[in-house]
């Protein structure tokens, strides 16, 4: 496999050149092909899927050469192709190689992500405060289309290199802020880098409640921040975990989860029409793209995918049904924490657990605050909280 930069067969070197013309085979997109209109064996052009083409060349004894854009090891074909065949890779410049060479910057500092081909979700919250950040992109998912998409979370620190087509005769490389970014065009070959040139707002472990929209005037259908602490750190929660918030209301859960699962994914429901509103206004505010789902569960819980972590907030009946569903989908070594109100709900709970072979352990969470009186200081104590932790027993 051979990179190659947009400039065509001028970026290779002899040596390579000669490789592909003396293949058998000659295999890559339209246009990395394109290049190479005199190479008298058989052309295949990647369009869409690798295995078909993997069960091919298992099969195949030719000669074959892959050219790939840039370096095919950085989001491109060689780290899948790979793993699957033998194969000796060259490589190109990268993109973002040549865009940081333009806005002559260091790169190895750099926090690098892909929307190529890709969903967009989730963006916000893996670079929020990310001092330099690469982003890779597609036709759909444009520098435009970038610059709106982090506007709608407030995110304005950053001003954005865009380099197109690096390395041909129509390269072009640009300033813009997100504002200018989001009306300008660009050519579909480009890559975009940002840069913080301001303070973004920074949130630790455990925001204060009133940082939150909530219902008004009846506030207080959120969970408090001791025990939104207490219950995130019994999710063990990994960069990478795959969320769901169950009863989300204000969304507090499902947002600090986010600042710790950066590069996961978080699911959450809501049944209340008007706590889903206020959740949406968290999340922006927070810069956390969540899947957000108005319905009660366990409708709805089949379009997530399999959960590392789930927490129930509040299952408003149906505890049954909803543990069934959490229980039999959740990964090994996950876990499911489940906040309780009441003597009764703990019951139901504990039993539905051992029911399913799971393991509990119980936080009860009793929490005062101090209030001033007068020039004195006394405690309100919040409501007491059961906090159940339940994994799936060893060997289950």
């Amino acid at each position: 496999m051979i990179g190659i930069g947009d400039e065509g067969k001028v970026s290779l070197l002899p040596m390579y050149e000669k490789w592909i013309n003396h293949s058998d085979v000659l295999i890559g997109g339209r246009r990395q092909l394109s290049f190479f209109p005199e190479f008298e064996g058989e052309k295949i052009v990647i369009e869409s899927g690798l295995s078909s083409l993997v069960d091919r060349l298992q099969s195949e004894t030719r000669n074959v050469v892959i050219i790939a854009s840039g370096d095919p090891l950085f989001y491109g074909i060689g780290s899948y192709l790979s793993t699957k065949i033998d194969l000796e890779i060259f490589p190109y410049l990268s993109s973002v190689q040549l865009a940081f060479a333009k806005m002559k910057e260091r790169w190895q500092d750099a926090y690098f992500t892909s929307v190529h081909g890709r969903s967009m979700k989730g963006l916000a919250q893996r670079i929020d405060g990310k001092e330099k950040i690469a982003i890779l992109t597609d036709l759909e998912n444009s520098p435009n289309k970038i610059a709106q998409y982090l506007l709608s979370f407030g995110i304005i620190e950053y001003q954005a290199f865009v380099g197109e087509n690096l390395g041909g005769e129509n390269e072009r490389f640009r300033w813009f802020s997100l504002e200018e970014m989001k009306d300008a065009e660009f050519s579909p070959l480009n890559v975009v880098i940002l840069k913080k040139i301001a303070e973004n707002p920074k949130w630790s472990i455990g925001i204060d409640d009133q940082e939150f929209f909530q219902r008004k005037p009846d506030k207080g259908l959120i969970t408090k921040k001791e025990i939104r602490t207490l219950s995130i750190s019994a999710l063990r929660l990994k960069e990478d975990s795959i969320v769901w918030d169950i009863g989300t209301c204000t969304g507090s859960v499902a947002i600090e989860a986010a600042k710790i699962a950066r590069e996961g994914q978080i699911f959450a429901i809501e049944k209340n029409e008007g706590d889903l509103e206020n959740c949406k206004q968290n999340l922006a505010k927070f810069r956390v793209d969540a899947t957000l789902l108005h319905g009660k569960a366990p409708e709805g819980l089949d379009t997530f995918p399999d959960p590392d972590a789930v927490f129930i907030g509040g299952t408003a009946g149906g505890m049954e049904d909803i543990l069934d569903i959490c229980c039999s989908r959740l990964k090994d070594g996950g876990r499911i924490v489940l906040n309780a109100v009441t003597i009764e709900n703990l019951s139901e709970a504990m039993a539905a657990f051992k029911e399913r072979g799971f393991q509990t352990n119980i936080t009860l969470a009793q929490i005062s605050r101090s209030k001033p009186i007068l020039n004195l200081t006394r405690f309100d104590a919040l409501n007491p909280i059961y906090i159940i932790e339940a994994r799936r027993q060893e060997g289950e």
